[in-house]
C-alpha cells in the first residue's frame, strides 16, 4: 500500500455554534474549513466538523471531508472521514478514505489517514491502494 505525506494549509475557517443539550462546562461548535494540499496530492478540499470544546480549549472533534484534486497523477476526487482528541498523549487524528467516494481517475480508492501538526506545518499521511 502506497504511503505519501502532503503538507497542506487551512485557507478558510467559518465557525458556527451549535446548541446542543444543556448549557453547561461542554460546548459544541461547527465549522466549515477550507484546505489546500501540496505535494504528492495537489488540490483542495471542503471540510464540515464538529467539535466539543471546555471553556475556550478543543477536546475532541469529528469531520468529513471532500478532496478535489491529482494523486500522485490521477485526477479525481474523494471523502475522508477523521476524528481527533485534544489531550497531551492523545494519537494523532485519524480517519478513512469512504468506500466508493472515489470519482474519476481515483474510482476505487480506499485507505488510512493520520494528521500531523509541527514546527513545519501541517501534514496529511495517506496510506492508500488504487485499483
Amino acid at each position: 500500500m502506497p504511503q505519501v505525506e502532503v503538507p497542506f494549509e487551512v485557507t478558510g475557517w467559518e465557525p458556527a455554534p451549535l446548541e446542543l443539550g444543556e448549557p453547561g462546562a461542554v460546548t459544541f461548535g461547527r465549522v466549515g474549513l477550507r484546505k489546500t494540499f501540496s505535494g504528492p496530492l495537489t488540490g483542495t478540499s471542503v471540510v464540515s466538523m464538529t467539535s466539543a470544546a471546555v471553556g475556550e480549549a478543543p477536546v475532541g472533534y469529528v469531520a468529513v471531508e471532500l478532496v478535489t484534486g491529482t494523486l500522485e497523477g490521477r485526477t479525481g476526487s474523494f471523502v475522508l472521514q477523521h476524528t481527533g482528541v485534544v489531550d497531551d498523549g492523545a494519537p494523532p487524528p485519524s480517519g478513512v478514505v469512504l468506500p466508493g467516494t472515489g470519482t474519476g481517475e481515483l474510482e476505487g480508492l480506499r485507505g488510512t489517514m493520520t494528521i500531523a501538526h509541527g514546527e513545519s506545518g501541517a501534514v496529511l499521511t495517506l496510506d492508500y491502494d488504487l485499483p
